[in-house]
């Protein structure tokens, strides 16, 4: 344990994105027990203690994203030096269940960490992702399957993790390394739909979890549920402002570009549509090289994960069911 143990996280919600981390994050933060830092996504482990690069062959608005990432170990410390007394530090960044050098840098750091890792039907999640960087007008491929037959050329020239449509998706790969630096006790696995669909048992499981009363954390609505946007000549030509703005925008403050994006991202958004059904040979496409993995993943657990197989997704939040229902 470190000098800095009494500023430092006692948990952290990890995998995967697209998957109910803003959610949860926002859930647990109406615990009175529990102090979740004010910054949803320090990403603090996934650095060295170095700056992240602004150079090289990125993705569109990886430079940019890059400049908001805590990697000053003073300033994340500084993070939850407004915990009060008693309660249990926190902080979320689905990225560190991907981010195997991340894993080890957290059991190193905080041996006593607990992981809440939330993982969703990779394919679902996959899509969610592309979604997600298309209403930002960052993602140049309008077909999804397209954009995730890129992933390998992608990685190999270094665009972000975020990017990496199937990647992010192998869970078993991910908890079998997360399981060689902390022990499974220390690790609570949960599923996407289960936070969707039973919420309140689910927040009194992770309460539990971290040693807080049950009955306490209540669901807030989510704010992170990007709209799907129609391929369209005004998207495409406003998707090119965007990208050509995210290179500059890597040259200012975030939260200047942030500001003066806001006008650019109403634009796009407002070209909204009906999300379509997803094509099931393009599901099972973008399953085939996963199924691997899934099982992986329940010889794992113990669990089974064959919904994860069948043709048909599981939507996301707006398909919650009413409370009580």
């Amino acid at each position: 344990m470190t000098a800095d143990a009494d500023r430092l996280p006692q948990f952290v919600v990890a995998g995967a994105p697209k998957a109910g981390t803003t959610a949860l994050h926002a859930a647990l933060a109406t615990h009175p027990g529990l102090y979740l830092s004010p910054v949803k996504e320090p990403k603090y482990y996934l650095t060295d203690g170095r700056r992240p690069p602004r150079t090289g062959q990125r993705g569109p608005g990886d430079a940019h994203s890059a400049r908001e990432w805590i990697w000053r170990r003073e300033d994340y410390l500084r993070l939850f030096d407004g915990a009060p007394p008693g309660t249990v530090r926190g902080e979320s960044t689905p990225f560190y269940l991907h981010d195997r050098a991340a894993q080890r840098r957290l059991a190193a750091d905080v041996p006593g960490v607990r992981v809440v890792a939330i993982v969703r039907d990779p394919v679902d999640r996959a899509w969610s992702n592309w979604v997600h960087l298309r209403a930002d007008g960052l993602e140049p491929e309008a077909d999804f399957a397209a954009a995730v037959e890129l992933e390998e050329s992608r990685v190999a020239a270094g665009w972000a993790p975020f990017w990496h449509y199937r990647g992010l998706g192998r869970y078993g790969e991910q908890l079998r390394d997360l399981y060689t630096v902390l022990p499974r006790s220390q690790v609570l696995l949960l599923r996407y739909r289960q936070l969707v669909d039973t919420p309140r048992e689910t927040l009194d499981r992770v309460s539990d979890f971290l040693g807080v009363q049950p009955g306490v954390a209540h669901t807030v609505a989510p704010e992170n549920v990007k709209p799907y946007v129609a391929d369209t000549a005004r998207y495409r030509a406003l998707a090119r402002v965007a990208r050509a703005g995210a290179v500059l925008g890597a040259h200012l403050p975030p939260r200047v570009w942030r500001q003066v994006s806001r006008p650019l991202l109403a634009a796009l958004h407002a070209g909204r549509a009906p999300r379509p059904e997803m094509p099931v040979e393009v599901r099972r496409a973008v399953l085939a090289p996963l199924l691997p993995d899934v099982a992986l993943l329940e010889e794992l657990t113990g669990e089974s994960f064959d919904d994860w197989r069948r043709d048909t997704g599981r939507g996301d939040f707006r398909s919650r069911r009413p409370a009580g229902a």
